[in-house]
């Protein structure tokens, strides 16, 4: 097992673990199924691979094991959204999602909105307004 990897139980057959990335991509997909989320914010290489027309479920999310598990969510949001919803929306979705899927208990899930995603206009590009 690598230090990242999180013990989940122990059975009389060997030991159930499971990755930080197993985590990421079910925390991104549960967030980007809440109303309101108009994606997930990405670092360049995330920004490349959906240029190139991949999508990376896994990104926006950090996973840490610290005193228990902590999950970090930084996303677009959809403009006219209000905010505050959609960020506990999210929370609750990507919490529920990870508990039910690993058995593992959620201690936080902190949402960064990131950007607000403006609709389309006529043919136009839709545009993005990222916060520095």
């Amino acid at each position: 097992m690598s230090k990242w990897d999180v013990e989940y139980q122990s059975t009389d057959l060997g030991k159930i673990e499971i990755a930080p990335e197993v985590i990421q991509i079910i925390a991104g997909l549960a967030a980007v199924q809440v109303d309101g989320v108009a994606g997930m914010s990405g670092g360049v290489v995330d920004d490349i691979t959906q240029f190139l027309g991949r999508k990376n479920p896994r990104q926006g999310i950090r996973v840490e094991f610290e005193e228990g598990l902590s999950i970090e969510v930084a996303i677009h949001v959809k403009y006219g959204s209000y905010i505050p919803d959609v960020g506990k929306a999210v929370q609750e979705q990507v919490k529920n999602a990870v508990e039910t899927m690993t058995g593992l208990r959620v201690e936080s899930v902190n949402v960064r909105v990131e950007a607000v995603k403006f609709p389309e206009k006529s043919g136009a590009v839709e545009a993005t307004q990222r916060v520095k």
